[in-house]
Order: C-alpha cells, then structure tokens, then sequence
C-alpha cells in the first residue's frame, strides 16, 4: 500500500488525514526502520507492508469506537506502538497511554513522541497486570493488538476499563479462542459485537471484538499472570 492507496482507503473509512498526519507517519516509519537496526521492533520492514499492516491496521479500530471525540484510550502491549501511537497521531484529540513491559521500546516510543511533539501520550514500562491494578476502572477504552489469547488479554484489560466502556482487541483469526470466554462474565463485561473484515490487497482476515464493561470488576483481577495462565 503506497502513500496515494492509504489515504484512499482511510476515506472509505471516514478519516481525513491532513498533511501534516502524514508527514509524521512518514517521520515514524523512518525512525522505526531506523530503530529496527538496534532491537527487534517489527519483522514487517517494506514501506508498502508498513503503511498496511501496521499504519492502516491500526486505525480500522475506527470501524468499531467513534475516536473522533475525547477519550481515555489505553493501549496494552503497544510494542512499536500500534494501534496506539498511531491513533493518537490521527485522532489527536485522545488522550493516550502506551503500555509495554519492555523498556527498550517505551524509550523508542517516548523518543518518538518527542521527536512529533506529541501532547496527552503518556508511555509506561510495566506488565500489563501490574499497570491495570493502579489504574482500574479508569479508561474510556482498553485496546491491543495481537496481544496473547482472548481469555487471558481480557482479564490483564477489563478491570482497566470504565463501567459502560469498552475493551477493544484486535485479532485475526479467533474462532477457537471464541469457545473459552467465561472470564468475561465474572469481570462483568459481555461481547456486544463482532466486526469481521479483510484488510485490503492482501484479504487477510481481521477482528474487533468490541467488549463491554456492564459493572465493576471484581477486585481480585487481574490475577497474577502465572495464575491466569495455569487456569
């Protein structure tokens, strides 16, 4: 996907990109190649593949949230920063964390965002478990990307999440991780709805699986990740 087929697919999905939202994707996909030199950001490297499968990917949340408001997003396990620091560049009015447990990318990415000039992104060092126990109940929505197994994301997220707001994962292929969702029920959230599509070029298969929150979570969640994972 070149520059001139993004913008034209980002009109089929109602977003507006000004020159200037360009040209700082333009700034962080050099700089992430640049970066990629030293640790492993992505394996995705081409111009063409980036602009698709990370630039373009992460703003197809906007199938599922309306992010052209004033929201607390956060995003868990951003890595090199998608979705999150790509929405925050298109949508700068959220207000957007971006968490991930290792350092040498929360660097990458706070040098970055100084680098834009970037205001209201805040980027954590911490596991996803950790960072949700002090900052329960606080974000308009949770997202991730390609982040571990649907059981498990949700409880590291839900609890982060306001009442009536939403827990967003994005994925690609999820009809065995369907069959073991009962963890939503006890973090008082329930799937309102599925958003399947194709990203385009290449057709492969993409999901938003837009969970609500309907209550507060229980306060013993998130477990420690150990004990989630031998549940």
């Amino acid at each position: 996907m070149n520059e001139k087929e993004f913008i034209e697919e980002l009109k089929l999905l109602n977003i507006s990109i000004t020159k200037e939202m360009l040209e700082n994707l333009s700034i962080y996909y050099d700089y992430l190649i640049e970066w990629n030199d030293k640790i492993n950001l992505t394996s995705i490297t081409k111009k063409e593949d980036v602009y698709l499968k990370h630039f373009y990917d992460s703003l197809t949340l906007i199938k599922a949230i309306d992010l052209n408001k004033e929201i607390n997003v956060c995003d868990i396990g951003t890595g090199a920063g998608f979705p999150g620091l790509v929405l925050k560049i298109v949508f700068p009015n959220i207000n957007m964390t971006l968490v991930d447990s290792t350092r040498k990318r929360t660097i990458f990415l706070q040098q970055l965002i100084d680098k834009l000039k970037i205001n209201n992104c805040n980027v954590v060092t911490s596991r996803a478990e950790d960072f949700i126990k002090d900052n329960r109940e606080k974000y308009d929505l949770i997202t991730c990307r390609a982040v571990s197994k649907l059981n498990i994301i949700s409880e590291l997220c839900v609890p982060g999440v306001k009442v009536n707001g939403y827990f967003v994962p994005m994925k690609a292929n999820i009809e065995e991780e369907l069959k073991n969702i009962d963890i939503l029920k006890k973090l008082n959230s329930e799937i309102e709805k599925i958003i399947t599509f194709n990203l385009p070029k290449e057709e492969s298969i993409r999901n938003l699986i837009i969970i609500k929150k309907t209550d507060k979570t229980n306060g013993i969640y998130p477990r420690e990740y150990n004990k989630i994972l031998k549940s």
